[in-house]
């Protein structure tokens, strides 16, 4: 049985998060304790208790689905990782898959990944912008719409920030750019575009004044070559050096999460592989069967699905 990780983005968590696995075995406890002990306060308390707008914030957000991605790997590696091909993560969920990869100590992992929440929020307090979600296929393509957007003199910056599945795809960027390119999407045939509920235009030039902080972030840590393929979100290429690791999580701040891409590639290089999404919810597993509607997929987020894909490697 092979196994490709993957691990889940911004929007996957949920209060409650880990709560069950904490309660159920030791080896959660130690990591949510080593997480708690690495940011210096009880991240834990709020990925179990919420409240669900504290948890939303950037700032922990990040770490809390880096948390629970480690919870899930910490009770399934002895048994998958024989059978770990490659891993993959969604946005901030690259992180953890870097992580699971052995590129991250969990304790770095952590602060890293604390920190890029709070460049990210720091970008969206002196760049203020938007993101939406533009739904169902349009006469033009959405990079098409953007620059028309960018271009207007109604308009200002934006770009299309998350490739997530044929018919799903986010922008990013000034306001005025996202409200004006949501008007063109509709015109075009979009069944919906929506604005989301985030703190900035991620995945956008307005990112830009994070990038010096996460660079320095990374380069405090100690880094190690790969044990497992990491497919970028910027490249869709498997990467496993440092150097390449680095830059690679840099430029993730401003440039769009190729997911469908990503995905594609995958299925092509482990189309019998079973895609295992480490963490609370279903989001990946969902768009990857848009995207790779042949592939087998399980969740690894509760106790249930925990047991449930030991039980399948055997």
């Amino acid at each position: 049985m092979d196994v490709v990780l993957l691990f889940p983005g911004q929007g996957s968590q949920k209060p409650g998060m880990g709560k069950d696995l904490n309660d159920a075995f030791g080896a959660a406890r130690e990591v949510f304790a080593a997480v708690d002990a690495a940011l210096g306060e009880s991240l834990s308390e709020v990925c179990f208790n919420g409240p669900t707008e504290t948890l939303t914030q950037t700032h922990y957000a990040q770490p809390a689905l880096l948390a629970h991605g480690a919870v899930v790997w910490a009770l399934t590696r002895e048994k998958l990782r024989p059978h770990v091909r490659a891993a993959a993560g969604h946005s901030l969920g690259e992180f953890t898959a870097h992580y699971a990869a052995g590129t991250f100590a969990l304790a770095d992992a952590a602060r890293i990944v604390r920190r890029r929440g709070d460049l990210m929020h720091q970008a969206g307090v002196e760049r203020p912008g938007a993101m939406a979600a533009i739904l169902g296929d349009t006469s033009e393509s959405i990079d098409v719409i953007c620059a028309r957007a960018s271009a207007d003199p109604e308009g200002g910056v934006v770009v299309p920030a998350n490739y997530n599945s044929p018919g799903q795809i986010v922008i990013s960027g000034e306001v005025s750019g996202v409200e004006r390119a949501m008007e063109l999407c509709k015109a075009a045939g979009a069944k919906r575009a929506m604005r989301l509920n985030v703190s900035g235009a991620f995945h956008s030039p307005l990112m830009d004044p994070a990038r010096d902080g996460l660079r320095e972030a990374l380069a405090s840590a100690t880094m190690h070559r790969a044990g497992v393929p990491v497919y970028a979100n910027v490249s869709t290429e498997p990467v496993c050096d440092p150097g390449t690791v680095r830059a690679l999580l840099v430029e993730q701040l401003t440039a769009p999460v190729r997911w469908i891409e990503s995905v594609q590639r995958l299925a092509s290089d482990f189309p019998s592989a079973t895609y295992v999404e480490m963490g609370p919810g279903s989001v990946l597993s969902g768009l990857v069967r848009k995207i790779a509607p042949n592939v087998t997929t399980m969740t690894c987020g509760t106790v249930a699905e925990v047991e449930r894909v030991l039980a399948a490697v055997g």
